[in-house]
């Protein structure tokens, strides 16, 4: 399997509230939240789906509703605004790397296996994981560390990768864990996917990207328009959130003189909606998704 969609039906039965409706999937994949949200629409519903990842294409669906585009989700509003569409009915977003992704060793995605450091979810751009262990500043190798990985000894971390750089580059994914092989075992795993993840947001610019979607979403959602959110990580799901309650991702909207602001949206739920037990037990990488949706007002 491609990839195993999480909170398929859940996150399917937020987004579409009008079969005749139009709607986009940020994240095409596999295509399995495309293809039960086309099982939703009328004849006359329409689905754009987006994904920037080459191989995502030979899972293109044959659906005179459907049209698939092969741009990173920043690029929404523009993209949709070349085949006529200003508005949409609703917008889903499942964030992060598809199985697919870590499955193929080739790609340096996963901690498990020995491949180049790559991590490109566009294989077409040329910022890629090496160019960042081998080639940034100590000091912006130690900020990503701390800032997308959450890693309080990003410093020293980041000087070790300088230090080791020096004999000869730093071309694999085993080659870098071995720069860190001192750290206790018990810990490893830990540590290498927070610096997996750090490195990977840099080179794909998740959260930009993210940031750049959420607020193209907002602007071409009708009224009363869904935006749903699959997330993975704290760093992700703490813009989502903020950016439902009120449209910003740092700082505080202005407030009146009553101590009220106006809301770009109406939470559905006023929690995070979690996988169940038994979702997790079937896809391990279900446990850390949080889904939140939006109503726009």
């Amino acid at each position: 399997m491609y990839h195993n969609p999480v909170l398929l039906k859940k996150s399917v039965d937020d987004l579409v509230t009008n079969p005749d409706g139009i709607y986009v999937d940020c994240t095409f994949g596999g295509g399995g939240h495309s293809r039960e949200i086309l099982s939703r629409l009328s004849e006359k519903g329409k689905l754009y789906s987006f994904d920037q990842d080459l191989d995502a294409l030979k899972n293109t669906i044959e659906d005179e509703r459907f049209t698939l585009i092969n741009q990173n989700f920043r690029f929404l509003e523009n993209a949709l605004f070349i085949y006529g569409v200003t508005q949409v009915d609703g917008v889903l977003a499942d964030l992060g790397v598809s199985s697919h992704q870590f499955d193929e060793a080739d790609r340096g995605f996963s901690t498990r296996s020995d491949a180049p450091l790559d991590m490109r979810m566009n294989v077409m751009q040329l910022l890629d994981a090496k160019k960042i262990i081998n080639e940034y500043e100590e000091d912006d190798i130690a900020n990503i560390l701390f800032q997308y990985g959450e890693i309080r000894e990003s410093r020293k971390l980041a000087r070790e990768i300088v230090q080791a750089r020096k004999n000869k580059p730093i071309e694999t994914t085993e080659e870098l864990k071995k720069v860190f092989s001192y750290i206790p075992q018990f810990k490893q795993n830990k540590v290498y996917a927070q610096i997996f993840q750090a490195i990977r947001i840099e080179v794909n610019q998740e959260l930009e990207a993210l940031k750049e979607m959420l607020l193209q979403a907002h602007r071409i959602l009708k009224p009363g328009g869904r935006l749903v959110v699959i997330s993975y990580h704290s760093l992700e799901d703490r813009l989502v959130k903020r950016f439902l309650k009120n449209g910003m991702f740092e700082g505080e909207p202005e407030r009146d003189i009553y101590g009220n602001f106006a809301k770009t949206f109406e939470l559905l739920q006023t929690k995070a909606t979690i996988p169940s037990s038994e979702e997790i037990d079937e896809n391990s990488r279900a446990r850390s998704a949080k889904l939140r949706t939006g109503i726009k007002l």
